[in-house]
């Protein structure tokens, strides 16, 4: 099973305290339905933009915990990639095939409003192009809208891109070379990114194995990419050279590690590993090279990014290739310094962030 990782403290403040969060926004509607959260983390380098997923949670809190961790992580993927802002993100609670209107996402939209700035959203898990279109009708501080609009566009290719750089440097590392050329890779998720993430490891000659929460995306994306679909349990046991989690956080846990038998871990989904503390270290221990998620997954925060400042698709696709070299420097940074790559890339964003905090406290 896919797992929302938990913070340490269970009241609502000390959660919040625990990664030094600047603010939380509890978003409520009767009319709508609307039950959404904002994370806002850090603002030291400009305003928080990040996506808003909708997922139906099995509690709030499991809401609450998912938005503070996601929103931690935009702000390292911020600050790791060189970009100008600080990091945020929304969760909308609920069943998206079911409870999604355009009246929820404009409400929604309202409550970014009010945040004068201080917050950009964006597509995440669930959310579509033409969802950012309704909520832009309510506010002017949403990007990934569709390039007929003057926006960038589906992130999801630019995100994939930028993992499939991150995964390329991560197999130099672990095999000597940067070719996936018959190398056996289990994709776990295979939604927006993954799918897109597919067409290149495809076209590379990797062998494939996936795995998703709906069995029929699966056996479509299998049928699509000659590939071999697996239940969503199955995927830790694959004799295979690179797992790469691309569906929800924490899947690199005290249940899972045992049964990993990769040399490589590189995906798009956001906090992979449950404890950064407990499993960072252990896959140093076991061998695994494993590639830190904000920084290889930032590609679509680079092109929504591109957006917001003006600047081209092809500038983004530039900028998002460098991953390779950031993950390259970030792997040998922490091999160098007897750490473990998401301390070693987490110490390099905050040094960037406590550099510029010189020049400006908050946005």
């Amino acid at each position: 099973m896919v797992e929302i990782q938990t913070l340490a403290d269970t009241s609502v403040f000390g959660q919040i305290a625990e990664h030094q969060h600047e603010q939380v926004v509890f978003c409520h509607d009767h009319e709508t339905g609307l039950r959404a959260i904002i994370g806002i983390h850090n603002t030291v380098l400009g305003p928080a933009l990040g996506g808003t997923r909708m997922w139906h949670y099995a509690s709030d809190m499991e809401a609450l915990n998912d938005v503070l961790r996601l929103s931690r992580g935009m702000t390292y993927k911020a600050a790791i990639s060189g970009l100008n802002l600080g990091g945020g993100k929304a969760v909308i609670i609920g069943d998206a095939k079911t409870q999604k209107t355009e009246a929820l996402l404009r409400k929604f939209g309202r409550f970014v409003k009010n945040l004068n700035g201080k917050y950009i959203t964006a597509e995440d898990v669930n959310m579509t192009t033409k969802d950012m279109e309704y909520i832009r009708m309510e506010t002017k501080h949403v990007a990934g809208l569709p390039e007929s609009m003057g926006g960038s566009g589906d992130p999801s290719p630019v995100t994939a891109y930028g993992t499939y750089m991150g995964m390329k440097a991560a197999a130099k590392k672990a095999f000597g070379s940067e070719s996936l050329t018959g190398k056996r890779i289990a994709v776990q998720g295979v939604g927006h990114v993954g799918t897109y993430l597919l067409e290149y490891l495809q076209k590379e000659g990797a062998k494939l194995i996936l795995t998703d929460y709906y069995e029929d995306r699966a056996l479509e994306a299998a049928a699509r990419f000659g590939a071999v679909a697996v239940g969503l349990d199955e995927i830790y046991d694959q004799d295979v050279d690179i797992y790469s989690p691309c569906a929800l956080g924490a899947t690199i846990n005290d249940d899972t590690i045992d049964r990993l038998k990769c040399r490589v871990i590189a995906g798009c989904a956001n906090n992979q590993l449950k404890n950064e503390d407990v499993h960072g270290p252990e896959l140093v221990e076991r061998g695994i090279v494993y590639a830190p998620d904000f920084l290889i997954n930032a590609g679509g925060l680079i092109n929504v990014y591109s957006e917001v400042v003006g600047s081209s698709r092809q500038a983004a696709l530039t900028q998002t290739e460098k991953i390779f070299d950031f993950t390259t420097q970030v792997l040998n940074k922490a091999e160098q310094e007897g750490s473990h790559p998401q301390k070693a890339a987490i110490r390099q964003a905050e040094e960037r962030i406590a550099s510029l905090g010189k020049v400006k406290s908050t946005y």
